[in-house]
């Protein structure tokens, strides 16, 4: 099911403007799931850290033992060529993807050299300068590499994603704030997380439980350029509960400000708008 509109698809070489359909009922990531992907985005006319997208889900790939078929600097070069259909005012999601074709003789483990390809290009709005959100706590938690593949964007783990949010939103909140193995805070169901005490900024520290995300990062120097004190540290619970901000950082949106998390309210304050102020302001010269 498509996000967006004016979709078009980069399948076998070449550029169409539709929602093609590039896997058959017999390919690896149909029934087995040996799907990876990442996602970039395009507004104001620029596509924002787009090659790191594109090593990374050359990376992902690996990760699902499938061999990437595009140098990532091909991908660029596919992706600024699809984004010329698009006007400098249209917000696109930039989707390359991979997915296994054939399985070895168990049908399991997926042939290295048999990998299939495609971008998917899809018109989505970035939100709403006032848009925010809404913390709850679910059961769910984020898996450990011993029994998933958390190294990589993998289409694999978003069932569980999708488990965190159904449980939150079902009492109303927008997204979930989830716990690693140790039960310690991970990340959101959607998008890495960040709080604010006192005006320093912390946010988890990576421990193989969930991708630190390539925007995360370009926040984490913004902040720090800026001279703001940013902590990756072992985050609680009740730290969050006891933030003075709180709020999101993913590529689909950039910055979410939460307003809410569980019965703990905040105001969306000066270092969430100030993170958010920078990375257009970057983005604008990137």
């Amino acid at each position: 099911m498509a996000i967006g509109s004016k979709i078009r698809t980069f399948y076998k070489g070449a550029w169409h403007d539709e929602d093609v359909a590039i896997m058959r009922a017999a390919d690896h990531g149909s029934w087995v799931g040996s799907t990876v992907f990442d996602g970039a985005r395009f507004f104001d006319g620029r596509a924002p850290d787009l090659a790191l997208h594109c090593a990374r889900v050359n990376r992902s790939a690996e990760a699902l033992m499938l061999t990437p078929t595009m140098a990532a600097e091909d991908i660029v070069d596919a992706v600024t060529e699809g984004l010329k259909a698009y006007g400098p005012n249209d917000a696109v999601y930039i989707r390359p993807m991979y997915w296994g074709l054939d399985g070895d003789p168990s049908g399991i483990v997926p042939q290295s050299n048999s990998t299939g390809f495609a971008i998917c290009l899809e018109a989505v709005p970035m939100a709403d300068p006032g848009a925010s959100t809404t913390l709850g706590r679910t059961q769910f938690r984020r898996p450990v590499l011993e029994d998933n593949v958390v190294n990589a964007k993998a289409g694999c783990l978003y069932p569980n994603n999708a488990r965190m949010l159904a449980d939150v939103r079902s009492r109303g909140f927008g997204n979930a704030l989830v716990a690693d193995a140790m039960g310690n805070v991970a990340e959101s169901a959607t998008a890495n997380v960040f709080m604010v005490k006192d005006g320093a900024v912390f946010t988890p520290i990576p421990n193989g439980t969930f991708l630190a995300g390539i925007t995360r990062s370009r926040h984490m120097q913004n902040m720090r350029n800026d001279g703001m004190d940013v902590h990756e540290t072992v985050l609680s619970f009740t730290d969050f509960a006891d933030a003075d901000e709180v709020f999101l950082s993913g590529n689909m949106m950039k910055v979410t400000p939460v307003t809410a998390f569980e019965d703990t309210q905040y105001q969306v304050g000066p270092v969430t708008r100030r993170v958010r102020e920078m990375y257009w302001d970057w983005a604008a010269t990137a």
